[in-house]
């Protein structure tokens, strides 16, 4: 058994709070016994989710399926970029919650690193934030899979692919 989770930041800081990704922010108690409770978790943060960011040339590529479900995904991630672009001044809204569902199907896609993630649940300057040991700084365990690289362009060619393969009718 394996959780794949989206959460957490290592490198990008925190999207909810300047320490905290809002995934793990919303309960960082929680998600700290999720962490120390053995299971085998490979997790997809921040620092993963902004390397496949929705650019024009994807979003246009995307344009370019003429059914339904490529529509509604270019739609949604027309306003994603609005958003983004106006408060984060980015080329692209990143796809945090379907790189999780493309790991499950593609995880070649995906590199990761074992290593010790820790949440902060006491401080209220930096409670939730994902403190990565990647470089084995300390003498904890690895306990996660810490996704640190996606190969963006197969990313969207599975997209893609996924999306041609639905039918208007």
């Amino acid at each position: 058994a394996e959780i794949v989770l989206m959460g957490g930041a290592m490198r990008e800081g925190g999207n909810i709070s300047p320490s905290a990704e809002f995934n793990i922010l919303v309960d960082p108690h929680a998600a700290d016994r999720v962490f120390r409770s053995g299971v085998r978790i490979t997790v997809m943060g921040l620092d993963a989710t902004h390397q496949v960011l929705s650019t024009v040339e994807r979003r246009d590529r995307l344009r370019a399926i003429d059914n339904k479900a490529g529509r509604a995904a270019v739609s949604i991630l027309d306003s994603y970029n609005k958003f983004d672009s106006a408060k984060y001044g980015s080329n692209g809204a990143p796809l945090h919650d379907p790189c999780t569902i493309a790991y499950l199907l593609k995880p070649e896609l995906f590199h990761g690193k074992n290593c010790n993630l820790t949440v902060e649940t006491e401080s209220e300057l930096t409670i939730g934030h994902t403190a990565v040991d990647f470089w084995r700084v300390t003498d904890r365990p690895p306990n996660v899979n810490w996704i640190h690289t996606v190969d963006a362009s197969g990313f969207y060619d599975l997209l893609f692919e996924g999306l041609s393969r639905f039918s208007d009718s």
